[in-house]
């Protein structure tokens, strides 16, 4: 299925027949990311007495499962900047468009001391002068392990604030990346690339200019055989009147 897009100056194909999928599933097993010194998430059958809401257990006509997650610590999410903010936005408020311009760019961390950062330079040159409305950071070495790995207390790599500003600056509204966050994970509440992409200055108070409509969606994987480039997002989300959401970006190649 192929479509014909026109988009600001751009006219572009896809073939929405062949999706790349970068999202996370949700498992309630070790096979599970875990961030935030959490534990896996919970997916198990209602029970009422006798009663167990799974077929297989035979007295159930369907499965009809609880689920206990937190999207930040378990899976692919997105974000708006609810998320730092004193008062409550709700990310499903505030994204109301699903379809942007994107551009995966891979990306190795260099060495700050003990932390692995990406910086400016780094990003500025990846993006070769392109423009687009979203960005897809794969960092490298892109390991297998990322779909599973356990992240409290690794110290993963992270942005640096500087790169978020440049991002920012650019024009560009959805930043998508394979960590479990933009920013150190123990940085004494700074989040500097949070606030940086966001253009929050005050979280007590929010200032005119913030970014309402821009996201971040952190834990995302994007497979190896998936070249660097320009392609059209797909930015799925669920209905959370929350700061975030478990989402689904898909990529389509243009």
């Amino acid at each position: 299925m192929i479509a014909r897009i026109q988009h600001k100056d751009q006219n572009f194909e896809v073939d929405l027949s062949k999706p790349i999928d970068i999202s996370l599933p949700l498992t309630n097993t070790d096979e599970n990311p875990i961030a935030w010194y959490i534990e896996k998430p919970v997916i198990e059958p209602v029970r009422f007495g006798h009663w167990v809401g799974k077929v297989s257990e035979g007295s159930s006509s369907t499965n009809f499962n609880n689920i206990f997650f937190n999207p930040h610590g378990h899976g692919t999410h997105t974000e708006c900047l609810g998320h730092i903010t004193t008062e409550f936005y709700s990310i499903n408020q505030h994204l109301k468009t699903f379809f942007f311009t994107a551009e995966v760019v891979s990306v190795e961390p260099e060495i700050r001391g003990e932390d692995l950062v990406i910086t400016r330079s780094q990003i500025e040159k990846a993006l070769e002068g392109k423009l687009p409305e979203a960005i897809v950071i794969r960092t490298l070495p892109n390991l297998q392990e990322k779909r599973s790995k356990k992240y409290s207390d690794t110290n993963p790599p992270y942005l640096e604030e500087k790169a978020a500003v440049f991002i920012r600056e650019k024009g560009i509204k959805h930043l998508l990346i394979d960590l479990p966050s933009v920013d150190k994970e123990k940085d004494q509440g700074k989040l500097l690339a949070h606030k940086a992409f966001w253009n929050v200055k005050n979280t007590q108070e929010l200032n005119d200019d913030a970014r309402l409509d821009a996201t971040i969606t952190e834990l995302i994987f994007v497979r190896d055989e998936v070249e660097d480039g320009s392609y059209l997002l797909n930015l799925q989300i669920a209905s959370f009147e929350n700061d975030a959401s478990p989402s689904k970006p898909v990529l389509y190649k243009i």
